[in-house]
């Protein structure tokens, strides 16, 4: 019997039947529970790998981060252009500052002293006059014949008072013989004495009317500017009316009233003991840049207000280009003393955050450095703006970013823009050697 022949007749044998076989040669049996553990012991393995691959990567990653500094897991950027400034090295000027009202060295409301009709009005509405330049003029007939009478009547008494003179000396020699007795001649003598009062009370009623009649010549009390017109020629008035002919101001010199804090007393007096009472007021107008005027202060005022917690003080300029004016608000700054060798930077180098103030700081391999910094809170109200004193965390010669600091973070590079050069003198801010200074601080009066 050949092999195929014994192939064909032989019965099939079951899978189960084969020794040390675990699956089937077939699909037709059931599967066993052992190939399942298999299967997940593969799947178990894969996973644990994968799991070790990611950790090797992470810590792969925190390694160069640790050794590059912030933004290295990241792909390196461009540098960022910026504009670059120096830590200027200056004297700054120490300020009080507080709003002001400008008034008038002097004001006088000129007003008629007796009645009449004004028959001239001799000055132009904002004429400027000097004391006993004439403003205007009363009708001065009524006066002046008012003075006449008086002194025709000193003169009837003056002539009665002689005659009885005459006879007083007359009944004098008559006493001495009995002629007359003594009370006649003490009744003459009454008459006498009567009479040279009489005399006098005339010679009053004279000055009177001469008074009278000067009040109708209306000049100007005081040297100033007038202002508008209240009253016209031909009109009628009254010694009793409250509004007057005109105002007058004196504008040279002129006064600044302003307030300060009350706290900021101390530290005046002291400087008043220093310096004198002639200390520096700059007057600036409300945009806080343009300097009106420069003055003394002349007085700080008796009291506190308690209400407020503030006290006025009166500054004295001499207004000679008349930038000041009555009833205009300005900015007063009073000038306390010089800090020398202040750090300062320009207003758009400080940048606020959560923590604070800080500023980016340009290091020599051209990244940037994030650095806490604390502004001056005693530069009260610098005069203009553009300049910010630093009290720690910069020193002068230090270069900073003054502008593009939008894109900037921790470590990152950058490159000075056209114009930059790492220097910008241009935007350093202004001396402060004086008032006019343009240094401002950012920081509040304590």
């Amino acid at each position: 019997m050949t092999k195929e022949q014994m192939t064909k007749s032989a019965p099939p044998v079951a899978a189960s039947q084969i020794p040390g076989s675990n699956s089937p040669l077939t699909g037709a049996g059931p599967e066993k529970p052992g190939s399942s553990r298999g299967t997940m012991a593969v799947i178990l393995v894969v996973g644990l790998l994968l799991v070790a691959g990611a950790v090797w990567m992470a810590r792969s990653r925190a390694t160069g981060a640790d050794k590059k500094g912030p933004g290295a897991g990241r792909m390196e950027l461009p540098p960022v252009p910026v504009v670059a400034g120096i830590v200027a090295e200056k004297d700054v000027p120490i300020y009080l500052g507080g709003i002001g009202t400008v008034q008038a060295f002097n004001t006088v409301t000129v007003r008629a002293r007796v009645d009449g009709q004004v028959t001239r009005i001799a000055f132009i509405e904002g004429q400027d006059v000097r004391a006993g330049d004439l403003l205007a003029q009363i009708d001065p007939d009524p006066y002046r014949a008012a003075m006449e009478q008086a002194t025709a009547r000193k003169r009837q008494d003056e002539a009665q008072l002689a005659n009885a003179r005459v006879d007083l000396n007359r009944y004098a020699d008559l006493r001495a013989n009995e002629g007359v007795t003594q009370q006649q001649y003490d009744t003459q003598k009454a008459l006498v004495d009567t009479l040279a009062a009489t005399v006098n009370a005339d010679q009053a009623a004279i000055e009177s009317t001469k008074v009278q009649l000067a009040y109708t010549t209306i000049v100007s009390p005081i040297d100033g500017r007038t202002g508008i017109r209240q009253v016209d020629a031909g009109n009628i008035v009254h010694a009793s009316e409250a509004t007057g002919l005109v105002v007058i101001t004196q504008l040279k010199p002129i006064s600044v009233v302003f307030i300060l804090v009350a706290q900021n007393l101390p530290r005046i007096q002291d400087q008043m003991r220093i310096l004198g009472a002639d200390l520096p007021v700059v007057a600036v107008d409300r945009d806080n840049t343009t300097v009106l005027g420069e003055g003394k202060l002349a007085v700080i005022d008796n009291q506190i207000d308690p209400s407020s917690g503030t006290i006025k003080l009166k500054a004295t300029f001499p207004n000679t280009d008349l930038r000041l004016w009555p009833g205009q608000f300005v900015n007063a700054h009073l000038l306390l003393t010089v800090r020398k060798g202040s750090a300062v930077v320009p207003d758009s180098v400080i940048q606020r955050g959560p923590e604070g103030a800080f500023a980016f700081v340009i290091k020599e391999d051209q990244t940037v450095e994030v650095r806490r910094v604390k502004v001056s809170s005693t530069i009260a109200d610098q005069v203009g703006g553009g300049g910010t004193v630093i009290e720690t965390g910069l020193q002068p010669g230090e270069r900073i970013v003054v502008d593009g600091q939008y894109k900037l973070q921790q470590g990152s590079r950058v490159k000075m823009a056209d114009g930059g050069g790492g220097k910008s003198e241009g935007r350093k801010p202004k001396a402060e050697g004086n008032p006019k200074s343009e240094i401002r601080s950012k920081g509040r009066a304590s």
